[in-house]
């Protein structure tokens, strides 16, 4: 089983969702426990992404923490991220592994068991499995796979089955007693008053439902 990427607490950001500027959130979020950071831009030019990143970046080094780039191989290679977070629609896996260094991390998106048996194939270091829960932070969804999906998925592969879309605070044991790996969260610290506190929130929850304590 591949063990070079974990998360049990796993930031996705969203400038149009937040209540502070990305920079902040992003600390705060770091300091009250999420140990990954996922940087997604939809509807930005590349100089600007860019620059994000590398700001994003400053900080995420500052804590040891990962930063993986959603979508943009491009941008994951300007600023020397950790990782890059791909879909079903962006480029192919086995593409993409030609592209990125070999110690570059590659996630990718699945929505059913056959998508993250392909992706674990094709040399996936862990999937986001979702949406489990309906939400509105994506356009793209599929379909909703439920606390069952998220249970068949991480039976079929071995890699790190990250679990999004539509967790908050209420429902986050019920997913990690399904046997997710970690959670992926949006809107449950981003558009949060106080992104510490919900981070640490989250992540007592998952200890507590894990007993990683």
């Amino acid at each position: 089983m591949k063990t070079r990427f974990q998360s049990l607490l796993y930031l996705v950001t969203d400038r149009q969702l937040a209540k502070k500027p990305v920079e902040v959130v992003v600390e705060e979020a770091i300091k009250g426990g999420a140990d990954c950071v996922q940087l997604r831009e939809k509807n930005i030019d590349t100089k600007e992404f860019v620059e994000i990143a590398q700001m994003i970046k400053y900080i995420t080094d500052r804590y040891n923490v990962p930063l993986i780039i959603n979508d943009r191989i491009d941008v994951a290679l300007a600023v020397h991220a950790y990782g890059v977070h791909l879909g079903q629609d962006d480029m192919p896996l086995t593409t993409a592994r030609k592209i990125v260094p070999h110690a570059m991390v590659i996630g990718i998106s699945v929505s059913t068991v056959n998508e993250a048996i392909e992706a674990e194939k094709d040399g996936a270091d862990y999937i986001g499995a979702g949406s489990v829960f309906p939400t509105s932070t994506k356009d793209d969804i599929s379909g909703i796979i439920g606390l069952e999906g998220i249970q068949e998925i991480k039976k079929a592969v071995s890699i790190p089955v990250i679990a999004i879309g539509g967790i908050q605070i209420h429902n986050a044991e019920q997913v990690i007693q399904h046997g997710a790996d970690g959670i992926a969260v949006v809107s449950a610290i981003v558009s949060s008053d106080n992104p510490y506190e919900a981070a640490k929130t989250l992540k007592t929850i998952i200890c507590e439902a894990k007993s990683c304590y």
